[in-house]
């Protein structure tokens, strides 16, 4: 029987599978989702899976899932639109969906199958009875609630297209850093991941800067040059090159350390190889700007975390089991509005 006990147990058990594979099985099936997605490729695909075998780590899994009501008052089946800018981005609303109780019904991005695929086969080898309960499906009429993610665009689509029926619609959101000027060597290097992780491709992905008037950016680049080796992507260096011909055509002040590009710029989103910023001159200026951006806000990170409600610098793109998407918590919706 596919009890709370039997669900929860599988999904403990896939985090020490995840956990254990051999350096040969992670470049197999990374070897196989970079054919599908060049993003794709091994350190990334290591890192996500790293990042979910810790999300599935005893004992925060049962004391996260048991804030919620172990059995749904009825079974529905929950159909998923599913995102893949950065690895396995999905699983989390598959992990959610099923430790609930209910069915996936799962459209998968083109860009993320052969990842999916495989984590669904992963879970289903260790509890065959999930086996009914994960369908990837092109179309989901059938589902009885919807979770969908895309851009802001899509979102109102997806409002309309789900309307009448339960659902959760996440919409575009970034991560944004808050530097003083006294981070030491070792706190802006720890930046790097929170810039350069997927090739900044993530909602967690820090993409704008928020810096004191009059901020010295050359310790920071220097600090990042241990990242240089991202130019070895193709599709990041040819990023970086189209991005640094614009601005020096326009003639836009920039920094450029080789491989980054830092900007300012009111805008939120930067695109791939470029990094935003925006000036200070108090903490009441900093808190007016970051409240008039909390819609588009995925986390905020900072020094050892001493701002409020913000992530250590280096700490965006290990989010524990508990931290939601667009801060909505999806358990939630599942056990209230089903």
């Amino acid at each position: 029987m596919l009890n709370h006990a039997t669900r929860l147990a599988a999904f403990a058990a896939l985090g020490r599978r995840l956990a254990s594979l051999s350096e040969d099985e992670i470049t197999d099936i990374a070897a196989r989702a970079r054919n599908r997605n060049a993003w794709f490729d091994q350190p990334n695909v290591a890192a996500a899976i790293t990042g979910i075998a810790h999300m599935l780590a005893e004992p925060a899994l049962s004391q996260w899932a048991g804030r919620y009501p172990a059995e749904p008052a009825s079974p529905r089946q929950v159909g998923v639109v599913m995102a893949g800018n950065i690895p396995l981005v999905g699983f989390h609303d598959m992990l959610c969906v099923l430790l609930s109780g209910h069915t996936l019904l799962a459209k998968l991005s083109k860009d993320d199958t052969v990842l999916m695929d495989w984590i669904a086969q992963e879970l289903t080898d260790i509890e065959p009875a999930f086996t009914e309960r994960v369908q990837f499906v092109e179309r989901l009429n059938a589902a009885d609630a919807f979770i969908a993610t895309g851009s802001d665009n899509t979102a109102r689509y997806f409002e309309f297209y789900f309307k009448g029926r339960p659902h959760l619609i996440r919409r575009n959101r970034t991560s944004l850093a808050i530097l003083t000027g006294n981070e030491t060597a070792e706190e802006m290097t720890a930046l790097g991941p929170d810039i350069f992780q997927y090739y900044g491709l993530g909602c967690r992905n820090v993409s704008k800067l928020y810096v004191p008037a009059g901020y010295n950016f050359v310790p920071l680049l220097d600090a990042l040059q241990i990242w240089h080796p991202v130019l070895n992507h193709h599709k990041y260096q040819n990023n970086y090159d189209y991005n640094k011909s614009i601005m020096l055509v326009n003639a836009v002040p920039h920094f450029d350390n080789g491989f980054l590009l830092l900007t300012e710029s009111a805008a939120l989103v930067s695109p791939i190889s470029v990094v935003h910023y925006s000036t200070y001159t108090q903490e009441i200026d900093l808190l007016d700007q970051l409240t008039d951006v909390a819609a588009q806000t995925q986390c905020l990170v900072s020094a050892g975390g001493r701002y409020p409600g913000s992530f250590p610098l280096g700490r965006a793109q290990s989010p524990a089991v508990s931290d939601y998407a667009d801060g909505i918590d999806t358990m939630e919706f599942l056990a209230t509005e089903l």
